[in-house]
């Protein structure tokens, strides 16, 4: 084929995406995103606290999360992981493409909610 200006020029070929190569996400990549969705389930976080903390194991597209973090008391702990897990869990799926089988949460501190023990008539 001659272009405009007499030289020849072949169309792309087109090459299949297997044959492209891959993306491939640094585990501390996907600890970052795990560790910043569990900060946006657990906000606001109790004073004092230290901000969740996220260690990720990566293998065929499936990340195995474990995270470390604080919670104000009282509260409903369980219920409160639970929200965690479901939300890290979402939150990797979707920005990764990873498939989260397992996020373990460590609850490493509680921290008395002022506020709270005041309403209920206890003081430290």
């Amino acid at each position: 084929m001659t272009g405009p200006l007499g030289d020849t020029r072949r169309p792309p070929t087109a090459v299949e995406a297997a044959e492209r190569g891959a993306t491939r996400i640094a585990d501390r990549v996907v600890a970052k995103i795990a560790a910043q969705a569990a900060r946006e389930a657990l906000d606001p976080l109790p004073p004092d606290a230290v901000p969740p903390h996220a260690t990720v194991v990566v293998h065929h597209e499936s990340a195995r999360v474990r995270l470390h973090l604080e919670l104000g008391y009282p509260s409903d702990i369980g219920a409160r992981c639970n929200a965690v897990r479901c939300h890290v869990a979402e939150r990797v799926d979707a920005l990764t493409g990873m498939e989260v089988p397992e996020v373990t949460v460590h609850v490493e501190r509680l921290h008395l909610v002022p506020a709270t023990a005041a309403a209920q008539g206890r003081t430290r």
